[in-house]
């Protein structure tokens, strides 16, 4: 139930996105003297509506986005009446249509940004210290949790009967105690207490050092065999080394909880990693199709493939179910701001391919003064209608795609 619950809000909060991506075109074009002569959220049949002033807003039957409508977008455009002609969008300076065509995707990233500034402040955002590669998670503190057995061989699996007790167990320690020393050699970081190990050899006693609550102590035992590579070569071959029978326990906070203020600037670093990650994500769109299939056709899902709004919602059932609040927000966050970008791609019906045929056209006539040529006009979207075919379909079989993945071999986070 409150799977369903979450899933339910999630779409919801969606809606409300797309619902503000049109009303940010809608409140831009009344602000330059544009005419909007419609505002619904949703598609199909009416359900409610009323009119206020020449916009009529409302309601339709199916709640899968919104739409608003400008007189004249284009040149084009043949259901312009002539009392309105001075009004119609394509008549507007280029700056001035710039602005309603991209404010559709500016209020997406104005949601993500007022979104990560109040998990900044509530539910923190993750830790830019927080180690993500071997280099780093060397230099965390030697806090340890204690294994049950050492495994012989470099295949990491359970314990089994024969396999050596762990020495760090037979000598008393206990998880969370920080190893500070190594046979009287100091221990700064866990990279130190590898290198330390792999100087003593299996067999040999250790003499411990160690703090527990605060505490210093001393302990001794003797050392297991394991094989592992080189430290300084993990794909090297493997050899006999001396095993305490230890795992690091990573004490950097994997997320940080801001003041109002200094929420600002984590809020502007977040963003850039994740404008990073959402160019990186478009690249690699062409790429994931084939593991798209492969997860419709009974393979397994990559984590990495793209998800609809359908799998998007799924996943934020889950989080709100296992009340994984932050996983919620980010989402949240995630789509929006990917939705954003998306939309500002210079492709035909997309809002970027609007403002880069506004743009073209005000080059163009730059350049063509410049020469002494005659004005060449607007640009005439008919003869870029096939183009505009290609990208929606190429979008809408994408679509298709991502949603009957999510369907039949949908992503999930929390193992059931």
């Amino acid at each position: 139930m409150a799977n369903l619950l979450g899933v339910a809000i999630f779409a919801l909060a969606i809606l409300i996105s797309v619902s503000l991506h049109e009303a940010g075109h809608m409140l831009t074009a009344k602000a330059f003297g544009m005419k909007v002569t419609k505002y619904f959220v949703g598609f199909g049949p009416t359900v409610w509506s009323f009119k206020r002033g020449e916009t009529e807003y409302g309601l339709k039957g199916i709640p899968l986005g919104g739409f608003c409508k400008i007189v004249g977008m284009t040149a084009q455009d043949d259901d312009v009446d002539p009392a309105d002609e001075p009004r119609a969008m394509w008549r507007f300076p280029v700056w001035k249509r710039t602005i309603v065509m991209s404010a559709g995707s500016i209020t997406h990233f104005a949601l993500a940004l007022i979104a990560i500034w109040v998990a900044a402040v509530s539910l923190g955002l993750p830790n830019p210290k927080f180690p993500t590669n071997d280099a780093e998670i060397r230099q965390e503190p030697a806090v340890i949790s204690i294994s049950d057995c050492v495994v012989p061989d470099s295949t990491p699996r359970a314990c089994a009967p024969g396999d050596a007790a762990s020495p760090a167990a037979q000598a008393q320690l206990r998880d969370g105690d920080r190893i500070t020393s190594l046979n009287g050699k100091p221990i700064n970081n866990y990279g130190e207490m590898l290198a330390s190990l792999r100087a003593l050899k299996p067999g040999e006693t250790a003499q411990i050092g160690y703090v527990r609550d605060g505490q210093p102590g001393q302990t001794s035992t003797v050392l297991a065999q394991t094989q592992r590579p080189p430290i300084d070569d993990p794909k090297g071959a493997v050899g006999p080394v001396a095993a305490l029978g230890v795992a690091l326990t990573v004490t950097t906070p994997t997320r940080v909880t801001y003041g109002p203020v200094a929420a600002f600037g984590a809020t502007g670093d977040f963003t850039r990693e994740l404008a990073v990650g959402t160019v990186q994500a478009l690249q690699r769109l062409p790429q994931k199709v084939p593991a798209l299939w492969t997860a419709i056709t009974g393979g397994e899902r990559d984590v990495d493939t793209p998800i609809s709004v359908v799998g998007a919602s799924r996943l934020g059932g889950e989080a709100f179910a296992n009340k994984a609040w932050l996983l919620f927000v980010t989402l949240f966050i995630s789509l929006n701001f990917f939705i954003g970008v998306f939309n500002l791609l210079p492709l035909l019906p997309l809002d970027g391919g609007h403002i880069a045929i506004a743009w073209f056209e005000r080059a163009r006539s730059w350049l063509y003064a410049r020469i002494g040529r005659a004005d060449p006009g607007r640009v005439d979207y008919l003869k870029l209608m096939p183009f505009t075919y290609v990208v929606i379909l190429i979008g809408g079989v994408f679509t298709l795609l991502t949603i009957t993945a999510d369907v039949v071999n949908p992503i999930t986070l929390f193992p059931r």
